[in-house]
């Protein structure tokens, strides 16, 4: 993808995902643990399986200057278990990477934190979310902070800083009308690869479906054991395909235990595995009241849409494009930039969706303490006035919301309303 004098954007599909080779490319959320260390003496990063952890560790500064050691080094792993005192001996800076195979390994991390003569810092990385591990949460209660490395944006393929667009809104600073970019954005294919680092290097959808292949593969074989006892591993794949059909809807547990003839529990036990390996998030129900958020049902989304794409069966882009849940894919993709984004506000942006029991509806609500921004994603290349009308009811109900966003596929920055912008998809993406 390259930019003409004009502003233009031309898609160069060699340039997007026929690279055989891929040089590190930074990712957004760096400046951020680069903060962090120089206040904390230890950072969690966590993450999916491949996002990118290691090599963000390992060649990112001023962590590629650390001692770095990783549990799925067998004998990195059995010092942890017997002798862990000793990985980091001589050093002050230790990236650990993978530490959910060895929990215990934690106290001893607490206790060099605590007891150490000399500052010691740890990095702590692994592809399971570390707080719902008892001993982990326990271990490391009050002394670390966290952040969760997303699969990448579409501005990081393209070395683009990330864009300031978010907190922008949520302060009311908002853009005036006109043409914000022209030309397309191949999104179809850009949806069915999927935003894993090692896709960008591969020539195309079959090497993408082997890749997919073995992924789920490991993460059945491998990864889920080695956090999980599973019964059955068809069986939760089943549930993943069934849920990759969802992504973007409500979720009905209930339904989705009879589909595929399991138990509501073992559902239930499932969706907990694959939010705790940041494979799929939930997305609550905003309310007026904090207490009731809880009691509505959330909504899922995958964290990568081609991995969704992948298990529910679409594996090009005619299949894709003629699926009824194109859309929902869509939505998928945007709201992974927009969370990306809401990660790197200080602090946090939380997000949220909205519905009535009428059905009225906000793909999206975004609160960063006492501001609020809704928006709704369209997959329209053309914006209607009748297209706000769920942000219009929203900010009826909910008036000191800084306004309401349509985020669409245009080129254009358009008010619909006083308080509504229209505003291309581009920018969000970081272009």
């Amino acid at each position: 993808m390259t930019r003409t004098g004009n502003g233009d954007i031309i898609q160069s599909m060699d340039n997007i995902y026929s690279r055989r080779e891929i040089e590190y490319l930074p990712r957004w959320i760096t400046p951020r643990l680069q903060a962090a260390v120089r206040e904390h003496r230890i950072v969690v990063l966590t993450g999916a399986r491949q996002v990118g952890k290691s090599t963000l560790l390992q060649r990112a500064e001023p962590f590629a200057r650390w001692k770095y050691l990783t549990l799925d080094d067998y004998d990195v792993l059995r010092q942890a278990e017997t002798a862990p005192q000793a990985l980091w001996a001589g050093a002050d800076q230790v990236v650990l990477d993978e530490v959910q195979k060895a929990p215990a390994l934690l106290s001893a991390v607490k206790q060099a934190v605590d007891q150490s003569r000399k500052p010691i810092q740890f990095v702590l990385s692994g592809s399971a979310n570390l707080l719902l591990m008892r001993q982990v949460s326990e271990s490391l209660a009050g002394r670390a902070v966290y952040f969760v490395l997303a699969p990448m944006t579409l501005g990081e393929t393209q070395r683009q800083p990330a864009p300031a667009i978010l907190g922008e809104l949520l302060q009311g600073n908002w853009p005036g009308e006109g043409s914000a970019i022209h030309g397309t954005i191949d999104f179809l294919h850009l949806l069915l690869r999927g935003w894993m680092p090692a896709l960008l290097s591969l020539s195309g959808p079959t090497a993408w479906l082997e890749w997919w292949e073995g992924y789920v593969a490991t993460y059945l074989e491998r990864d889920l054991r080695q956090i999980s006892q599973i019964d059955s591993l068809s069986d939760y794949r089943r549930v993943m395909e069934l849920l990759a059909l969802r992504t973007g809807q409500l979720l009905n547990q209930s339904e989705v235990a009879r589909d595929a003839r399991l138990s509501q529990p073992t559902v239930h036990r499932y969706v907990n595995l694959l939010e705790a390996t940041y494979l799929l998030q939930r997305l609550s129900a905003f309310t007026a009241s904090r207490t009731t958020r809880l009691l509505k049902s959330p909504k899922v989304y995958w964290t990568d849409p081609g991995l969704a794409i992948f298990l529910a069966g679409y594996f090009d882009v005619a299949s894709l494009m003629a699926a009824r849940e194109l859309g929902a894919f869509f939505e998928t993709w945007v709201l992974h930039h927009l969370r990306v984004l809401a990660e790197l506000l200080t602090p946090r942006g939380r997000l949220f969706f909205w519905r009535t029991t009428a059905g009225h509806e906000v793909d999206l609500v975004v609160e960063q303490g006492q501001r609020l921004l809704a928006i709704e994603i369209k997959m329209n290349e053309v914006v209607r006035y009748a297209d706000a009308d769920g942000l219009r009811l929203f900010l009826k109900e909910h008036p000191k919301a800084v306004g309401g966003v349509l985020i669409y596929r245009g080129q254009a920055i358009r008010y619909l309303d006083e308080h509504i912008l229209a505003l291309p998809l581009s920018l969000v993406l970081g272009l």
